[in-house]
């Protein structure tokens, strides 16, 4: 774990540390903290990048050691690409594979050069607070205690890193450090909650999770059992969650950095701490993965927890529905009709189209609070990953302005959006003949029907529906959650912040 990151004003040919990071471009031109050490070394440098040893891909890297006139000791040489690319993910890219190369090295002290790094429309403070979450983000390991009695590592790895730039260390630029770093807290807070086992991260894990933040944070903290929710009328939201061992609960987190009178930003987290599907189980493969089912959840705990880290001025509600969908003697049916807080009934024709009864009834307790704007987040449906793989979450939204600003929130941290339809003629196909809508709409369009059902409980306010069954944890070799997609949510609440900071 890096212990510091700093911004330093300093030249990186006259700079000590263990190990300094300079960037290369393909065809061998030096970015100008590279032609530094060029002039420092005598040529040195500009001779061993013509050898080739350097992969010309954004991020590959090639650690060289006791230049002649540099007082590093190692000079860790990263691709930019090629230089007429370089843009914002050429980038990210390279900041990436320098926290990788910077996690096994045996130096604890590094500095990152970003002179000559030139992103085309981007700032310095962007370069430097993008460098700042990658690095931070970069060193996570899962180490949760009661589950992992080892951690991953030997203790290598660069502890203290400074980012070096030609110009004064402002204030805006110390900023960017800190609200770099406090994205990728919230990054690491959504990762640690979504790998946590089912068997640990249940229910009732995630509402006493809130509690822990509340009391760090100063948040109010409401956790609704089931009878509360059944006062309410939640019928939907329990449902799912009635076949459980584990009791249903209902979270809602409020943090007030405006004063009383301004409109809470309400963030809705779809929180099925496991899915088995129900009475409509799933197939065996990949089941395991079905933890991540709450990582709508994780990622509202994470952008809450930036936000107040920040004290950002903002008001914000998070809500998670917080279930477990297993099947047994009580389980939901097909078949079955449930009341939505609503008042609206829902035909449940499958159970594995579970997330969607949850959050119609979290959307709808949203309307009470009297919100800015409505921004849920969920695994909603394999049919989003088919749609764009895992690469982008699925964005729905009846607001353009709102999908607007999160679609740009997306793009400039690299946590990307992709707005899909929400067209009034797919609503025919959640018609039923037994209630007054169903919850599945059949194969075409999945993921579209599943946000138009959505839709049904949202018409008060401003909303936005965010798919990010792709995007929320990767399988294979890297299985793991991602943090996604706290970076976006974090951008999408700094640029509010700093628009409310304006007027003010």
């Amino acid at each position: 774990m890096i212990s510091s990151l700093t911004l330093e004003q300093a030249s990186p040919s006259r700079y000590r540390a263990d190990v300094l990071v300079i960037g290369v471009y393909a065809d061998g031109t030096l970015s100008a903290a590279g032609r530094a050490i060029d002039d420092a070394s005598k040529g040195r440098l500009a001779a061993l990048v013509k050898r080739g040893d350097l992969e010309g891909k954004p991020g590959s890297t090639l650690m060289l050691y006791d230049l002649p006139g540099v007082p590093t000791p190692r000079v860790l040489l990263v691709s930019l690409g090629e230089k007429a690319k370089f843009g914002d993910k050429a980038y990210r890219d390279a900041i990436k594979g320098a926290a990788r190369a910077l996690s096994t090295t045996k130096g604890s002290t590094a500095a990152i050069a970003l002179s000559g790094m030139d992103v085309p429309e981007r700032s310095l403070a962007w370069k430097v607070q993008t460098a700042a979450q990658l690095l931070a983000d970069g060193t996570y390991t899962f180490a949760a205690p009661g589950v992992r009695s080892k951690t991953n590592g030997n203790g290598a790895g660069a502890r203290e890193i400074a980012l070096l730039v030609d110009e004064e260390a402002t204030p805006e630029l110390k900023n960017a450090v800190v609200r770099g770093q406090a994205i990728a807290e919230g990054m690491a807070f959504a990762k640690d909650l979504g790998n946590l086992p089912g068997n640990v991260c249940n229910p009732a894990y995630l509402a006493n999770a809130a509690r822990t933040l509340g009391k760090e944070f100063q948040l109010g903290v409401e956790i609704l059992e089931r009878e509360d929710m059944a006062k309410l009328g939640m019928g939907s939201a329990l449902s799912v969650g009635r076949a459980s061992e584990q009791p249903c609960k209902f979270i809602v987190m409020r943090y007030n950095g405006a004063g009383e009178t301004a409109k809470p930003i309400v963030l809705v987290g779809k929180g099925v701490t496991f899915d088995t599907g129900g009475v409509s189980l799933k197939p065996g493969d990949d089941l395991d993965m079905m933890k991540y089912d709450m990582c709508g959840a994780a990622a509202v705990f994470g952008a809450l927890k930036t936000a107040a880290r920040l004290s950002l001025p903002l008001n914000l509600v998070g809500i998670v529905g917080a279930v477990e969908n297993m099947p047994g003697g009580n389980a939901s049916r097909p078949g079955d009709v449930v009341t939505s807080m609503s008042g609206q009934t829902i035909e449940i024709l499958n159970t594995d189209a579970e997330g969607r009864l949850v959050l119609c009834d979290a959307l709808t307790y949203a309307e009470r609070l009297d919100p800015e704007c409505v921004i849920d987040i969920a695994t909603l449906t394999g049919a989003c990953v088919i749609a764009l793989g895992s690469q982008a979450s699925g964005l729905f939204s009846s607001d353009d302005a709102l999908a607007d600003e999160l679609l740009e929130s997306g793009t400039r941290t690299g946590d990307r959006a992709w707005r899909m339809p929400l067209w009034e003629e797919y609503q025919d196909q959640l018609k039923s003949n037994f209630a007054d809508m169903s919850n599945l709409g059949g194969r075409p369009a999945g993921s579209v029907t599943a946000a138009c059902f959505l839709s049904r409980f949202t018409g008060a306010y401003r909303w936005a529906h965010l798919d990010i069954a792709g995007t929320a944890s990767v399988g294979g070799d890297a299985k793991g959650a991602t943090g996604r997609p706290v970076p976006l949510l974090s951008e999408f609440l700094l640029r509010r912040s700093d628009r409310t900071a304006a007027r003010t």
